[in-house]
């Protein structure tokens, strides 16, 4: 899918009367019970879709910040497909499918009132430690507010919203369209007022008649301790501002933790592994190790094997929603051999390993610390 301000010819600063002229001018000349040529009728729901996106200040906002990415699926102009190849300009609704609008029984007019502001979502980065003990963080978003100038009726001050002429207030139009299988009634939203019923006659010129404007704002977020990466956290009221009065979504703040050059997490408990030489697992030493809190001291057993995993209890990540209960560091423990030795090393330990294994059996008193490395 191309650009949708290069689909209507405009730029991407263009105001509402801009894209409005725009979309009726290309409308008109790609419409498919006009335009006969081959791809007319793909182009002109392309068109279409464009319109239906950067006329809604909402979307527009989405789309401007995420691409298509942020619309969150499909829209576009309605395929009447076998109905005769027939598209129309606006959201069409058939007269006696599912009793909609327009309908044998339908709900009839449908005005379009305040609505609640879209949510936003925010992706934000924290560090290991961030993510442990948690931290207030500083980001800046852009969302939509009311404007401030009009307090968000979209009208200039002394003045406000009128009937619409096109559709006498009731916020919809209706055509009779004629098939190969008969004359269907299609209901859609008026294309002046947009579904509303009423018009702006003289538009707010700080925000161009919509009522709420595109701001930077900058946002204080508390990181509660033990979260983790795909945590979200819930900013409530700071998503885009509603239309005609209506309340403001939220903002998602979805967290990515980075990883740690030492320290891997899992849940609320943290690994790690250390590098002894064989002296220390054979006779035990006392050791700093690096942990969530800074240096630890960590005994290291006598006699302790390759693989041994030791564990510093409650040096952990705290449980999210609960600080006081923390997880534990486990610690592996890796054995570090020589690879050479000096003569006078080598004599010890030849020695050492003949006073264990004289006379090819063990010695009744050395079968302890040492039987495990020279039997």
């Amino acid at each position: 899918m191309a650009d949708y301000y290069d689909l209507l010819g405009v730029a991407r600063d263009s105001d509402a009367d801009t894209l409005k002229r725009a979309y009726r001018r290309l409308a008109r000349q790609y419409h498919p019970d006009i335009n006969k040529e081959p791809g007319a009728e793909d182009r002109f729901k392309e068109i279409g879709r464009a319109y239906e996106v950067l006329s809604d200040p909402q979307t527009r906002a989405r789309y401007d910040q995420f691409g298509e990415a942020g619309l969150g699926g499909g829209g576009g102009m309605p395929d009447m497909g076998d109905m005769g190849g027939f598209a129309d300009l606006f959201e069409t609704f058939f007269s006696g499918f599912g009793g909609g609008v327009g309908s044998p029984g339908g709900g009839g007019a449908r005005r379009r009132g305040p609505r609640q502001g879209d949510d936003l979502r925010f992706d934000l980065s924290v560090s290991f430690s961030e993510a442990v003990f948690g931290k207030e963080k500083e980001i800046q978003i852009r969302h939509l507010e009311t404007c401030s100038t009009c307090s968000g009726s979209g009208a200039k001050s002394g003045s406000g919203p009128t009937t619409c002429g096109t559709c006498g207030g009731a916020g919809q139009v209706r055509r009779a369209t004629r098939t190969p299988f008969g004359s269907f009634t299609q209901v859609a939203p008026c294309p002046t007022c947009e579904g509303s019923g009423q018009v702006i006659a003289d538009p707010c010129n700080a925000c161009g008649g919509q009522g709420v404007q595109q701001v930077r704002k900058k946002l204080r977020i508390n990181i509660p301790a033990g979260v983790d990466s795909g945590t979200r956290l819930r900013v409530a009221n700071e998503g885009n501002a509603g239309q005609r009065g209506g309340p403001a979504g939220d903002l998602y703040v979805f967290l990515t933790v980075q990883s740690h050059p030492q320290l891997r997490r899992d849940g609320i408990n943290i690994h790690s592994e250390v590098v002894v030489n064989y002296l220390q697992a054979i006779l035990g030493d006392t050791i700093e190790v690096e942990t969530v809190d800074g240096a630890e001291q960590l005994e290291i057993p006598a006699g302790t094997q390759p693989g041994a995993v030791l564990t510093l209890t409650g040096k952990g990540v705290p449980k999210l929603g609960n600080p006081v209960a923390r997880g534990n560091h486990m610690i592996a423990i890796k054995v570090q051999l020589p690879t050479k030795l000096n003569r006078e090393e080598r004599e010890l330990l030849e020695q050492l390993a003949g006073h264990h294994t004289a006379k090819g059996h063990k010695h009744p008193h050395k079968s302890g610390l040492f039987g495990g490395l020279f039997g």
